[in-house]
């Protein structure tokens, strides 16, 4: 009787993960479709996208789409692709990410071993500004870069997401340092160390895990960004803006080819991202959800 109990278990534990991943495989292509449009579409000629199925397969697979959407498309009033400004996204995405990331270390170290008087409200202040609509902010903004002479520069872009991220990145590595002992700070103390002694030699060699969760949502949000972009690049905008300006620039026929390419070449870096780091993006999250 316990034996055909357990089989019956068995079997239903087998019949369940089978319906579970079969519903998983179809919502995954279904959230796939998309990508698969746009790779297809990427590698056709355009008379085989205006004159059949999007679906199909290419018949004469082709990648001069991606050389001209990467080196020859017409953006504006030039003939320039989308090179030069993925080369402004990275100026403007690498330094943006490690100020915000250093200076988010350097708040949730103050904040969970550095205790002082306010330092909840001022917390809660931080932790507002995460929730502040991009929009409220483009007139101060532009007003401050203004003042500063970082107007329509990169500079003045790694300046607006410094300060926008720097909410976020506090977020995280507060919460995560809270669950680091505070004994390994004040044994470091009684042997003399300072406070940057303390943060560079204990503190961060600790934080791999949440320092990899933000850096991937840095990267993310800055990378992926259009209105800061559209709004205070002037003459140097980064590759989503760019993008938008490939598409908007075409007249008469459509390149619809062209204009897939271009948008998988806007997204490759954080694919790539996420696909090389991706696991470590969950485990930095949970890393400090738990104290003890």
């Amino acid at each position: 009787m316990a034996v055909a109990t357990q089989d019956t278990a068995v079997r239903t534990g087998r019949i369940t993960r089978t319906f579970i991943y079969v519903v998983l495989i179809f919502f995954a292509c279904f959230y796939l479709l998309p990508f698969f449009i746009m790779m297809v579409n990427s590698v056709k000629p355009l008379p085989e996208i205006t004159g059949g199925n999007m679906m199909a397969l290419p018949k004469e697979p082709t990648i001069a789409p991606w050389l001209s959407a990467w080196s020859t498309a017409q953006i504006g009033v030039e003939a320039t692709g989308l090179k030069p400004y993925f080369l402004n996204s990275i100026l403007m995405v690498v330094p943006a990410v490690a100020i915000s990331t250093v200076l988010g270390a350097l708040n949730g170290y103050i904040l969970t071993k550095w205790r002082f008087r306010g330092d909840t409200i001022l917390f809660g202040l931080m932790l507002f500004s995460c929730f502040i609509p991009f929009q409220i902010v483009l007139i101060p903004m532009a007003r401050i870069l203004g003042i500063l002479g970082l107007a329509s520069t990169i500079p003045g872009l790694i300046l607006v997401h410094v300060v926008y991220g720097i909410g976020f990145a506090t977020l995280y590595f507060r919460n995560y340092y809270a669950a680091v002992p505070t004994e390994l700070v004040r044994s470091a103390q009684i042997d003399g160390a300072g406070f940057f002694q303390i943060f560079w030699r204990i503190m961060l060699p600790l934080s791999g895990p949440i320092t990899i969760v933000c850096i991937i949502w840095q990267f993310t949000n800055i990378w992926n960004d259009f209105l800061f972009g559209a709004s205070f690049a002037g003459s140097n905008p980064p590759m989503t803006v760019a993008l938008n300006n490939l598409v908007q620039s075409s007249t008469g026929v459509k390149e619809y080819n062209v204009h897939f390419a271009g948008a998988i070449l806007a997204a490759l870096p954080t694919l790539l991202v996420y696909i090389v780091a991706g696991r470590y993006f969950v485990r930095g999250l949970m890393a400090g959800s738990v104290k003890g």
